[in-house]
């Protein structure tokens, strides 16, 4: 099963037919994507399931229905066991961004860290996990894929936004610190966090 999402609303690809009422069930060969794209985004449609027998066809049919924005980036530790963060378009993110021609993924994935905070002397301790997103340019729906990487650096010097790409602030974020990000962050983000971040203390809630 994989989860693709358009904003926070998770698009469904699974081998089952029908995995709840609440679900419209496609066929993902017969699906029409931009149209139940769409529909999702107005928010017309919240639950949305599209499905073949066969696993590893899920995503070649969708890839051969949209076309594909390979992306790199890290969930970066450093020694107080802080979190990078960035601060674009009014949301908590983690560095990432675009492969460029000739690249390895985990090329690209230390650049754009690099590129977009000015963190220094990193490295890649594990691949974590492929995160997919659909994105609209130039009115046309794209596919982007994003590779995550845990990464490492003891580098204490300043961090600088890089405002061309429309971040705000560069942050390290301890554990309460994250857990609070993660409210105003994206549900593709909150997929890389174990368990803990995600659930609020209960002399935390409100009401």
């Amino acid at each position: 099963m994989y989860k693709v999402f358009v904003n926070d609303v998770p698009i469904i690809l699974s081998t089952q037919e029908n995995i709840g009422s609440k679900y419209t069930n496609v066929p993902i060969k017969r699906a029409k994507i931009k149209q139940l794209i769409h529909k999702v985004e107005q928010g017309e449609l919240l639950y949305l399931n599209l499905y073949h027998k066969k696993e590893h066809k899920l995503l070649k049919h969708l890839k051969k229905k949209l076309k594909v924005i390979k992306a790199g980036g890290g969930l970066v530790v450093n020694p107080k066991n802080e979190i990078l963060f960035i601060y674009r378009n009014k949301k908590w993110d983690l560095p990432k961004g675009k492969m460029e021609k000739g690249e390895m993924m985990e090329e690209t994935a230390l650049r754009e860290v690099e590129e977009e905070t000015q963190v220094e002397g990193l490295e890649i301790n594990s691949f974590l996990q492929i995160t997919y997103h659909i994105i609209s340019r130039n009115n046309k729906y794209k596919l982007k894929e994003t590779h995550w990487y845990e990464m490492k650096t003891s580098y204490e010097g300043k961090l600088i936004p890089q405002q061309s790409e429309g971040i705000k602030k560069a942050k390290w974020k301890n554990f309460e610190q994250t857990q609070k990000a993660l409210k105003k962050s994206y549900a593709n983000i909150k997929l890389l966090f174990p368990q803990e971040y995600l659930v609020q203390h209960p002399n935390d809630r409100v009401g």
